[in-house]
């Protein structure tokens, strides 16, 4: 499913940090493990659902046999109860870009990216009964309280970035534009790396979005559901990963598998249309290429 077929290794310089950015399902692995099978280099995490190490099927995180064909960090290392921020990424990916091995630095979650290249404003951490509080107010009460600046600036249907608003808002006092405002420089700008984003049609990407999706099922998600049935939490970060509320309703006895799967494809398409837009408004400098050609 991952094979990648229509980029020239021979424009990646062996020598500089990769950054592959793409939709879901686009073929972001298969091309971090052609670059590394050809020049060497470890593979990274940039993908939030990929952190937990309760998903490695419903995630689409590299199985024993990507693993055993190249090195890759920041895979299933945390908790799935565990607090994982952009903060958090970024401050485990800085000793990679000087470490011993070339970062290939692969995910679909833009902000990561976007933190790394451009830099992240040192916001101070959340307290817990603030998160908790937040967790209770609906989406467009949250909405209400942010100011004008940020609310100008964040996906205002994205209830993870306004509630994060909301929250820095009320443990700060200042608005969560302010603090990107200050902004610290980035640990690699665009321009000290080989970037490149995947950009497909439509029509492609969604056929192996469903494609995809009923791999998963076969090759055990419900499995993983399973096993996290008594520890689900839809107020996690962890249990909103794409697919994991969908097939948790199936397990419950909610709904059924077919209405599981297909919420969970409408979904992963409808998060494919987010982050093409995210490329779009933050990405227009790298170097775009359709897996979909060749």
């Amino acid at each position: 499913m991952d094979a990648f077929r229509p980029l020239d290794l021979s424009v990646v310089d062996p020598d500089r940090p990769v950054l592959i950015s793409g939709p879901t399902a686009s073929g972001k692995s298969g091309l971090a493990l052609a670059i590394a099978e050809a020049q060497g280099g470890v593979i990274v995490n940039a993908d939030a659902s990929q952190i937990y190490d309760c998903w490695q099927v419903v995630t689409a995180r590299p199985d024993a046999h990507d693993l055993a064909r190249a090195p890759h960090l920041l895979y299933g290392h945390v908790g799935y109860d565990a607090m994982y921020s952009a903060g958090h990424w970024l401050r485990e990916v800085a000793p990679l870009l000087s470490g011993p091995d070339r970062p290939i630095i692969v995910g679909g979650t833009g902000l990561y990216f976007t933190a790394l290249t451009k830099g992240l404003a040192e916001i101070p951490e959340t307290p817990d009964d603030l998160r908790k509080t937040a967790d209770a107010i609906p989406l467009d009460a949250l909405l209400a309280a942010l100011d004008p600046e940020t609310t100008a600036r964040i996906d205002t249907n994205n209830r993870a970035r306004v509630q994060r608003a909301w929250e820095v808002l009320h443990a700060t006092g200042r608005g969560l534009a302010a603090w990107h405002d200050d902004t610290p420089p980035p640990l690699l700008p665009e321009g000290s790396a080989t970037c490149i984003a995947l950009s497909s049609p439509p029509d492609w990407l969604n056929l192996r979005i469903a494609q995809r999706f009923d791999m998963m099922l076969d090759g055990g998600a419900l499995d993983e559901i399973a096993a996290m049935r008594d520890r689900y939490d839809p107020a996690l970060s962890s249990c909103r990963a794409i697919g994991v509320p969908e097939l948790m309703a199936h397990a419950q006895g909610r709904i059924t598998l077919e209405a599981a799967r297909d919420a969970a494809v409408i979904a992963s398409r409808q998060y494919a249309k987010r982050q093409r837009t995210w490329q779009r408004s933050k990405m227009a400098h790298w170097q775009w290429v359709d897996p979909s050609t060749g």
